[in-house]
């Protein structure tokens, strides 16, 4: 058993927000990743994809998902399952940004929309 404290979180800042791992491959040895997403008010997050699935729940604020040809709105409480190769796009709430937990197999490989590999990004490693 790994016990990760909340010091030794990694942190990722990107344009639209900070990612906080908890749990990957490359922090506490887990076959999964688990990370929290804190998007700033009015955040537009890229067009992307990923070769798996990764499930979300949003723990507060809101939140627009284009997800394939459909488009959620979500809040507080809500779980979206993204399934592997539909590209994606989460869009903040112009007032209050959101917060949500995500995981993701520890090798989930990021795509561009134009079908570009990326790799795994930091806060999945």
């Amino acid at each position: 058993m790994t016990v990760i404290r909340e010091a030794e979180a990694r942190r990722s800042e990107t344009p639209s927000g900070v990612m906080t791992t908890f749990a990957s491959p490359t922090q506490g040895g887990a076959s999964r990743s688990l990370w929290r997403v804190d998007a700033r008010p009015g955040a537009v997050g890229p067009v992307h994809d990923f070769d798996c699935e990764q499930v979300w729940t949003w723990l507060d604020g809101a939140a627009v998902v284009e997800l394939g040809e459909e488009r959620f709105e979500v809040g507080a409480g809500d779980t979206v399952v993204m399934p592997a190769r539909t590209v994606r796009r989460v869009l903040a709430d112009p007032r209050s940004g959101y917060s949500a937990v995500v995981t993701a197999p520890g090798e989930a490989k990021a795509f561009t929309a134009d079908g570009t590999e990326f790799g795994v990004p930091p806060w999945i490693a």
